[in-house]
């Protein structure tokens, strides 16, 4: 069964802008999950235009809604030491009473002009791709750690360092939220193939996102899961004024066995869009 869900990135928008869009899909079965993005400057448009920071937001909107899941595609693993992020994701998932898909990744390379500017003009550590790749194979083991143990536990690994983890209360999904992870890098795949409930690509290159797909049923295997075990999600641009090759894009995408679509709404949001999403895009494949 295909899950279809939307996306609306939260730059140069207004909070009640993102409750309206977010509250007309809550009340659509068609559409099932709801995302925001993860940065802390905007990457397109107005790029020193309003932008609102993901989780915050993300624990705003699961309490204006009732039913989406919801989640960030996907947080950087490279803003936020991954015991805090644990705790900030349990908070979602208590205020969403059980609705949260934790998407996590690497997050945007610092060498990308758009991307570095953030970690410079809010003080975070330029990190190198080798020593960030390896920050997220033990940042998520330390992540489901922290959301099932019952007594404090200290990590020194190469990147990763705690003293005492523990956190209360608990997530109330059990035994953790399911766990997204995004991107295409081989090394990636890699901690997908051990880690992710989901895994996520933008679907620009439909061609390299099965090359990818089929790379990570590789990686599963050698891991020792199955990998059907990994749902495949992609990330769709949505044509308003085409939804016809949207829905080429959705129906080549599906059958190249992705079964959890995010349709990527661009801004301004038009009223109702939420509805034409329903009945355009995702009604011809129910």
């Amino acid at each position: 069964m295909v899950s279809f869900g939307v996306m609306t990135a939260p730059q140069n928008v207004g909070y009640a802008d993102l409750v309206r869009v977010w509250q007309e899909a809550d009340g659509l079965a068609e559409i099932e999950h709801a995302w925001l993005f993860d940065h802390l400057m905007p990457i397109g448009g107005d790029l020193d235009g309003p932008i609102l920071e993901g989780w915050t937001l993300l624990a705003a909107l699961a309490a204006q809604t009732r039913r989406l899941r919801l989640g960030l595609l996907v947080t950087s693993n490279r803003i936020r030491p991954p015991a805090l992020l644990a705790k900030i994701a349990t908070t979602v998932d208590v205020v969403s009473d059980g609705r949260l898909d934790f998407g996590i990744g690497v997050g945007s390379r610092p060498s990308v002009p758009w991307a570095r500017r953030e970690y410079d003009a809010f003080g975070l550590p330029y990190v190198e791709t080798g020593e960030a790749i390896t920050a997220l194979r033990e940042a998520l083991p330390l992540i489901r750690r922290i959301w099932t143990e019952d007594a404090p536990f200290d990590v020194d690994g190469e990147v990763v360092r705690v003293d005492g983890a523990f956190q209360r209360p608990r997530p109330v999904q059990s035994p953790t939220p399911p766990i997204m992870v995004g991107g295409r890098s081989s090394a990636v795949l890699r901690i997908a193939a051990d880690h992710a409930d989901l895994w996520n690509i933008p679907g620009g290159d439909l061609d390299d996102a099965i090359a990818r797909s089929r790379l990570l049923d590789r990686y599963c295997v050698e891991a020792g899961r199955d990998p059907a075990a990994v749902t495949r999600s992609i990330h769709l641009g949505v044509s308003y004024d085409r939804p016809a090759d949207t829905r080429d894009a959705v129906e080549a995408a599906i059958d190249a066995g992705f079964t959890h679509v995010v349709l990527g709404l661009g801004a301004p949001w038009p009223d109702g869009v939420a509805r034409w999403v329903a009945d355009e895009l995702v009604r011809p494949f129910r």
